[in-house]
């Protein structure tokens, strides 16, 4: 028996245009991007399918805007293929729309809860205080040891995404990142490279964020989710039966490593034999591929892309 999974993108693989031909292809869509718009008070469906970039590439349009255009794919899966996942994992925003699949949180909650936590995590930290690197070619453990290094009392770094195939992204204050970098190299890091990001992402510089949006957290209803949904945090399932755990991880994550190559094994772990980036870019499908090169693979977010997954699928079960 195979098991699918989906896994959702993050940031970095917003585009102008995503999601429109999904659009125009089925109302069912149409109407999930008015209610996004309805639920942001803005249209969240114009600026994904006009632009301008500028104004799509802002950290609280950004989320939203892939959040919708991610459960809309899964949505067409489900309706035209009757594609239900067995496991979802989302790569740090889109491990929201993974929970959303697995109707642990409702859509239009979710919609507004990813634009404020871009806002919160926008403004937890002045333009400039902040940085991110990614590293090539050293090891998850000693990324963490040279972060650990490069650090003070004052001045923090620490691993924010570990991705797989030794590509681990290092995020906190500037002084510290760049010191971490120097090392890096020094140490033979195959590359070395400052990434063009608004805000450290997923370092200790977030906890503000983090504190704001268990705030907003507290206010959604939160259910456990239906299918296995493996966390960012700590790569493993969100417990069985407890809603509360779903709040905790989601508020840990903003501040805390993205262990992505985790949450593949874990996906291969437990059963996946293929797994679907279901969402905008092939960015994850890059990383599975290096992680899990055992698996079946692919992408969907246009309606050209059906038959390819109904072949991939076709031999695979749906979660009960």
């Amino acid at each position: 028996m195979h098991k699918v999974a989906f896994v959702f993108p993050g940031q970095g693989s917003q585009h102008v245009g995503m999601g429109k031909a999904l659009c125009d292809a089925y109302p069912y869509v149409r109407e999930l991007f008015m209610r996004a718009d309805a639920a942001l008070g803005y249209s969240i469906s114009k600026l994904c399918f006009d632009g301008p970039d500028t104004e799509l590439l802002r950290t609280e349009n950004t989320q939203p805007a892939l959040l919708t255009s991610a459960v809309a794919a899964a949505e067409v899966l489900r309706r035209e293929l009757g594609l239900l996942p067995s496991l979802c994992a989302g790569h740090s925003l889109g491990e929201y729309s993974a929970l959303v699949v697995a109707e642990s949180l409702d859509f239009t909650d979710a919609v507004r809860l990813v634009h404020l936590r871009g806002r919160f995590m926008q403004q937890a930290v002045p333009e400039g205080l902040g940085a991110m690197a990614a590293l090539v070619g050293l090891s998850s453990t000693d990324v963490a040891a040279l972060c650990a290094e490069s650090s003070t009392e004052i001045e923090k770094v620490q691993p924010a995404n570990e991705n797989g195939a030794s590509q681990v992204v290092i995020s906190g204050h500037k002084p510290a990142v760049e010191r971490a970098m120097a090392l890096a190299k020094g140490k033979g890091c195959k590359l070395v490279k400052a990434l063009p990001v608004s805000a450290p992402f997923h370092s200790a510089l977030m906890d503000s964020a983090a504190l704001q949006l268990a705030t907003e957290l507290a206010q959604v209803a939160v259910r456990s989710p239906r299918i296995p949904v493996v966390a960012n945090i700590d790569a493993e399932p969100y417990p069985h039966g407890d809603a509360a755990a779903v709040r905790d991880r989601l508020v840990r994550q903003v501040a805390g490593t993205v262990r992505w190559e985790g949450c593949v094994q874990r996906l291969v772990a437990l059963g996946a034999t293929a797994i679907i980036e279901v969402g905008p870019g092939k960015v994850l499908q890059g990383l599975v591929k290096r992680i899990a090169p055992g698996v079946a693979l692919g992408g969907f977010s246009d309606p050209s892309g059906l038959a390819a997954i109904s072949e991939l699928s076709s031999s695979s079960t749906t979660h009960s």
